[in-house]
């Protein structure tokens, strides 16, 4: 399964860098905003799969 939130995540850290290195605060934050939303989205993806899985075990639905 891959993270549903890698694409915020890689985006922000290369706004907060180019924010950092141009003295940019602003695009510094919108970097950190950024992959804060990244790392919620893999959260509530994690938490979908899991509680799947949860459903899948108690009615015998496992397709492993």
């Amino acid at each position: 399964m891959t993270d549903e939130g890698a694409k915020d995540k890689i985006t922000g850290k290369a706004k907060e860098t180019m924010g950092k290195m141009t003295g940019d605060r602003r695009k510094e934050t919108e970097g950190k905003t950024d992959q804060a939303k990244g790392k919620a989205k893999g959260a509530m993806g994690d938490a979908k799969e899991h509680t799947k899985g949860i459903k899948d075990s108690l009615t015998g639905d496992d397709k492993s």
